[in-house]
């Protein structure tokens, strides 16, 4: 399987993904041709070399003639439909776009439907997000990873004035994806909106074992004195369903705290980013009735997992081992089924079709709105998903 790799060591935006799509080799007219569906007027893209802290790159610039209107998600899904591209393509920006009018939504107390999209409602960013999609795509992309994300400091420019670093719906997508930052004193904006909205939702936040084939600079606009202000794209080829991957067990006896919040801490934890956690009726001593909390988790998430576990439950110590797992390539996928938006899990294994799974929380919606029995309404996303997303596999 061909993924790729942001290395977003200095942060990223719509324009930096778009020229580390180019320097690695990504076609510039075939990018302009597809873009071209798009039913908006009064744009341009071009890219040139230059040069940051003394690294070649690819710089991406969308210029714009039109003065163009404030656009609500409405406006921006209705451009998206129009457009002659892909469905899958089409899917894919529309749940971009609706992760990020959902944080703008909850950042200025509005609907999603009522809240503008001052930013990401430009036809720069729109062709930034659409051509991100599109881009993948064509370089035969079927998985992105990202790695943890440097956020700067100070102050950015917004339609209602000056806004902290990271601008607020930047801090709420990153927050409701669960992804991984770093600290770094670098003054400006390093993640956009735009540029989390595409990372949270098309990629996972890890670095995948796999055969580097490619490498690809993006730049971004300023050029800081001393910093490289780009972004990597690493190209290669991870093999599907046949990957292990460290991962560590903890474990702990409990004994005292009431189902209720063993349930809460059990949902905490897969909230805070663990792979999986589990309860198991155990006897302790004296015949004591209790549970073993087990919670498996990647490496890196160690530390913070344990104090997680100390915190929400009555624990004194928490036993840690280090475990592998194999595990098969999988995607989360969002499209418009009959019933309305839906969610399904994606498992692919060498030589055989992709399999598909209703995410629960989606189909608890879809029953509540439809009336359906929640087992029809698993049957209708499954269906719809294979007849969507199988075409031509």
């Amino acid at each position: 399987m061909r993924v790729a790799y942001l290395d977003c060591f200095s942060g990223v935006s719509g324009d930096m993904l778009l020229g580390a799509m180019l320097d690695a080799g990504l076609s510039l007219d075939g990018l302009r041709t597809t873009l071209a569906g798009l039913p908006l007027q009064g744009w341009s893209l071009s890219a040139t070399k230059v040069k940051r802290a003394g690294i070649a790159a690819t710089h991406a610039v969308v210029d714009v003639s039109d003065e163009q209107p404030a656009r609500t998600l409405e406006d921006i899904l209705r451009i998206v439909a129009g457009a002659r591209l892909p469905d899958p393509d089409k899917e894919r920006a529309v749940a971009v776009f609706r992760h990020l009018a959902e944080a703008e939504a909850k950042v200025h107390g509005k609907t999603v439907e009522a809240v503008h999209l001052h930013d990401v409602g430009a036809v720069d960013a729109i062709v930034d997000v659409v051509g991100a999609v599109t881009g993948l795509r064509m370089l035969g992309v079927e998985g992105v990873y990202c790695s943890p994300l440097p956020l700067g400091s100070g102050e950015v420019s917004g339609p209602h004035g000056l806004l902290p670093v990271p601008a607020p719906a930047t801090l709420e997508l990153l927050s409701s994806a669960g992804a991984p930052i770093r600290s770094t004193d670098a003054p400006g904006e390093l993640v956009t909106p735009t540029g989390a909205a595409i990372v949270t939702t098309l990629a996972t936040f890890e670095r995948p074992e796999m055969t580097l084939e490619q490498v690809g600079y993006g730049a971004g606009t300023r050029d800081p004195e001393g910093r490289p202000n780009v972004l990597r794209l690493w190209l290669g080829e991870a093999e599907v369903g046949r990957g292990t991957r460290p991962m560590l067990l903890l474990e702990t006896n409990i004994d005292d705290m009431t189902p209720e919040m063993l349930a809460y801490a059990q949902a905490k934890l897969i909230a805070e980013g663990a792979a999986d956690a589990w309860l198991s009726p155990v006897t302790m001593k004296k015949g004591r009735a209790a549970v073993v909390l087990s919670v498996l988790c990647h490496e890196a998430d160690e530390e913070r997992i344990v104090r997680l576990l100390l915190r929400e439950t009555s624990t004194l110590g928490v036993r840690v081992r280090p475990v592998h797992r194999w595990e098969a390539d999988r995607e989360v996928l969002e499209f418009e089924s009959s019933l309305g938006p839906a969610v399904v899990k994606v498992k692919r294994l060498p030589g055989e079709p992709p399999r598909f799974a209703p995410e629960y929380e989606s189909a608890r919606s879809l029953a509540e709105l439809s009336g359906l029995p929640i087992a029809e309404v698993y049957r209708i996303v499954e269906r719809e998903a294979e007849e969507r997303f199988t075409t031509g596999t």
